[in-house]
Order: structure tokens, then C-alpha cells, then sequence
């Protein structure tokens, strides 16, 4: 019998200290361990980038079965925090984005989140309001608003395509401001006061057009959100419509039982 050849040695990688699993618990071992590391990846224990421990070393370390362990790897690959590259083996990429419903700004949240936003203007013009956009304004149809559309990035990756509709008088044409700062904080310097908002939230397929400046294959899972402001006297200064990649942002909701 010829000798078998040396197995190649195993990508250099990392795991994050402390894992462990509860085998009394009713939990899965596998949705254990993918949980753990997840909140690694999310705390930024595992940085984008970071190459992953040999499935049977961490399955060993572990006590664990290489089938589960390949199970929980596979639930992150699943909501896009980590990717198997081959030749290189599974990696960690940017954590979704986890977004209270409040009345806050995309650009403000992944500002305080350490995120790195950056933002490129599409579209910056005034034109007639169609249907929609005027009865969410409360203008004639017709009458002259201005349109926005932008792309909205964390870390260097798309992340959402955001359209906005204003009344045509609120804001001066600015794009660099634009792109510099968030929509809410540039209405905030023009002496508006945020007041409330009416939000509605849904999901549907990319378009071609859509996938392309997200990243994404067109028919790919987006988040919808469309959303109508108001200022402190009642204005309605903004309708947005915008589009989040499902693998990357998440809605996060509080809910309180009935008293």
C-alpha cells in the first residue's frame, strides 16, 4: 500500500476565546455556537477580514461534531456576516446593521455606530410631484419638489438606496453637503425641528437596476421603508422610499406586553 501524502496544513485562522456550549440546554449546539459567534463578529472580537479556525480544530477545541460546527458556520454565511472563499476558507465580513425604529437618520445611526458612512448623490433635482410624492407632501400633483436619491455605504460596502422626496423650497442645492453629511442633519441646520414620522416597513425582490449600485443579483431579498415626516409646526418636509440590503440591515422593534 502506497503512503498516504501529508493533508496540507489548514489556512491560518481565528477563533475568539471563550466559546463554549451548554449541553443540558434545550438550544441547538449548532444555533449555540453560531450565536456566539455572531455576537463576536457583531462586537468586532472577529473583524472583517478575519479568517476563521479549521472547522474540525474548533469542533475538537469545542467537543463538538463537524457536521454541527459546519451548521453553524453555514447560518452566518446564510445572513451574509460570514463568506467561504476558496482557497482561502471562511471569512468574516461586515456585520449587518442593526437599526432601531426611532426617528433617526441612517447616516446619524452608523455615525455613532463607528461605521465609517459614506454617501454618493444619484440624483439631486427638482421636478413635478407625481401622485404619490404629492399626496405624501400634501402638494398639488405637479407642483415642483425636489428629488433626491443616494447610496448609502458602511465600511466601504453598499448598503442602502435611499429616495427622498422634499418640498422644492426646503433645501439649497448643495451635493457635497450631500455627501458629507446626513439628510436630517442638513435639516436640522436649516432650522427645522423633526417632530414625528409615519413609517412602513416591507420586503420584495431587486430590480436590475436596483442590484447593481447595492451589490447585489438582481430578484436578491431587500428591505423596504417609506416613511413621511413632519416638523414641530406640522410641515411635511420629507417622503423617503428606500431600500436596504437584507443581508446587511436588520429593523430592530421594542414591544411591550398590554397592561
Amino acid at each position: 500500500m502506497l503512503p498516504q501524502p501529508p493533508r496540507p496544513p489548514s489556512p491560518p485562522g481565528l477563533s475568539p476565546p471563550g466559546l463554549s456550549v451548554d449541553r443540558a440546554s434545550p438550544v441547538p449546539l449548532y444555533f449555540q455556537l453560531a450565536q456566539q459567534l455572531q455576537a463576536a463578529v457583531e462586537s468586532g472580537a472577529l473583524p472583517p477580514g478575519t479568517l476563521l479556525g479549521n472547522e474540525i480544530d474548533l469542533a475538537t477545541r469545542l467537543g463538538l461534531s463537524r457536521p454541527t460546527v459546519r451548521q453553524a458556520i453555514q447560518s452566518l454565511v446564510d445572513k451574509g456576516l460570514l463568506v467561504r472563499r476558496r482557497g482561502v476558507g471562511t471569512q468574516v465580513v461586515h456585520s449587518s446593521v442593526r437599526r432601531p425604529l426611532e426617528l433617526s437618520s441612517l447616516y446619524d445611526d452608523l455615525a455613532a455606530s463607528g461605521q465609517r458612512p459614506a454617501t454618493r448623490v444619484l440624483a439631486d433635482r427638482l421636478e413635478p410631484a407625481g401622485p404619490e410624492a404629492a399626496a405624501a407632501l400634501g402638494v398639488a400633483e405637479g407642483t415642483e419638489v425636489r428629488y433626491l436619491e443616494r447610496l448609502r455605504s458602511a465600511r466601504g460596502e453598499p448598503l442602502a438606496l435611499l429616495r427622498n422626496h422634499l418640498p422644492g423650497d426646503l433645501l439649497d442645492a448643495d451635493g457635497a453637503r450631500m455627501e458629507s453629511a446626513g439628510l436630517y442633519g442638513l435639516l436640522r441646520a436649516a432650522g427645522l425641528t423633526l417632530h414625528s414620522a409615519r413609517q412602513t416597513v416591507g420586503a420584495r425582490a431587486a430590480t436590475a437596476a436596483e442590484a447593481e449600485p447595492l451589490g447585489e443579483r438582481p430578484g436578491a431579498p431587500l428591505l423596504t421603508m417609506e416613511r413621511t415626516t413632519t416638523d414641530a409646526t406640522g410641515r411635511v418636509v420629507e417622503f423617503g422610499s428606500h431600500l436596504y440590503r437584507a443581508s446587511r440591515y436588520s429593523f430592530e422593534f421594542q414591544l411591550l406586553a398590554r397592561g
